[in-house]
């Protein structure tokens, strides 16, 4: 399927932010630990997020949708079984079964995931992880496959040699049944999100000092279903900042949580991008906005995240002067910008983890690929802020962690049509 994008108009309007992606996976995975239903309110219905409950379902979870966003899952007659290597490979979310499967089963064997191809992304810093927390870990390359397997000795210190978020997320999981100390942890929006999702359903999980939780095995099952609102996704919010600045928009952005935009708030501030918070409401004047270069550099959370890196690419190319880009997480992420030179844009891969872009440049319709799931909504940015058409391939990619984003779009005004 594809995009066909017409740009160069300004676009005005209210335009909601959904359910969070990288809350709503691990959320989902944890609850493969409970025998008692979970429901789970504010769940966007993308495709990561539908995968995952397919291979939920194919080991005997019950799910009902109860609203548009609001889902129930029964996994009391969950049985344990190796994860389907096709539906594993497709997503890299999957992952994320690993601790509570070992958690409520002992074992479980599974291949590598697939997901977004943004660079090397090796999971052996899952895998040192839980080899420190007592798991005996065995891999069989005939067959491409890990088996890990617990044991009553299991627990302790994990000591993750990055800041891992799912290596952190599966932890938080597998603790609630073994103790374990985990240090140079995550503490990304949505890894706190899981753990106050564990905390409501009985974990004892407490931060003892920067980047460390503790874990203590829960005393019982709850006693009842586990509800759950997940929280508000503040990457979309992020991005719609950037969309509404790059097309000299004015923009409402709803259901923000300004708490989890403290470095993204900041860095728009410094791209020289207007805009006034009222409550859970981003009110972005694109249009009064006179953007300037500046450095854009990922870092872990409570930095700016790397998956907001491409769309304040694609504002660099709208902003004077040269803007340096440099993402230390993955290597991969800046292929975006060969598809935004198809498009006019004066920028140049220095080496695998720095850009430069030169500003401001007038874009203009090419035909484009979604290279992955955040460059996907980056090049929509592009093509809405370029004078022309646009055709945009491989949107599968943005449908993995956008809900109906055209269909958003189209009710502030752009123009865009998708096509299979």
């Amino acid at each position: 399927m594809k995009f066909i994008i017409t740009g160069g108009k300004a676009l005005g309007g209210t335009i909601e932010t959904r359910g969070f992606k990288n809350a709503a996976t691990p959320i989902i995975a944890a609850t493969a630990l409970f025998s008692v239903p979970c429901i789970l309110d504010n769940v966007p219905k993308i495709t990561d997020v539908l995968k995952l409950l397919d291979i939920l379902a194919s080991m005997g979870s019950r799910q009902k949708w109860l609203g548009d966003h609001k889902l129930e899952i029964d996994n009391s007659k969950l049985e344990l079984q190796p994860l389907d290597s096709d539906s594993v490979a497709q997503i890299r979310s999957s992952i994320l079964l690993i601790g509570p499967l070992l958690a409520r089963f002992g074992e479980v064997e599974f291949v590598t995931p697939g997901g977004c191809k943004i660079g090397s992304r090796p999971i052996d810093t899952h895998i040192e992880a839980f080899a420190d927390a007592g798991v005996a870990v065995t891999f069989d390359e005939q067959k491409g496959r890990y088996r890990m397997a617990t044991s009553p000795r299991c627990g302790g210190e994990a000591v993750l040699k990055e800041f891992s978020v799912t290596a952190t997320e599966n932890l938080l999981s597998f603790g609630t049944k073994y103790p374990v100390r985990i240090r140079l942890a995550a503490i990304e929006p949505h890894v706190q999100d899981l753990a106050g999702f564990l905390r409501k359903a009985g974990a004892d999980i407490i931060t003892t000092e920067a980047h460390s939780f503790e874990t203590k095995p829960a005393a019982r099952e709850p006693a009842g279903p586990v509800e759950y609102t997940i929280m508000n996704d503040p990457i979309e919010a992020g991005t719609f900042a950037a969309l509404a600045a790059a097309t000299r928009s004015n923009l409402f952005i709803t259901g923000v949580d300004a708490a989890f935009l403290e470095a993204p708030l900041r860095k728009l501030k410094e791209f020289g991008v207007s805009f006034t918070l009222h409550g859970r409401t981003l009110e972005v004047f694109g249009a009064k906005s006179k953007l300037r270069a500046t450095r854009v550099q990922t870092m872990p959370y409570p930095g700016l995240p790397t998956d907001l890196q491409a769309p304040f690419g694609v504002l660099a190319t709208q902003a004077e002067g040269a803007s340096l880009i440099f993402d230390t997480m993955y290597e991969g992420r800046l292929k975006y910008i060969e598809e935004l030179r198809k498009m006019g844009a004066d920028a140049a891969i220095l080496d695998p983890h720095r850009a430069i872009i030169h500003g401001p440049s007038v874009l203009h319709g090419a035909h484009i690929e979604s290279l992955d799931l955040r460059a996907g909504a980056t090049l929509i940015i592009a093509a809405l802020t370029a004078e022309g058409t646009t055709e945009l391939g491989n949107i599968e990619q943005i449908d993995r962690g956008y809900e109906q984003l055209d269909e958003r779009l189209k009710k502030l005004g752009a123009g865009i049509t998708r096509v299979s």
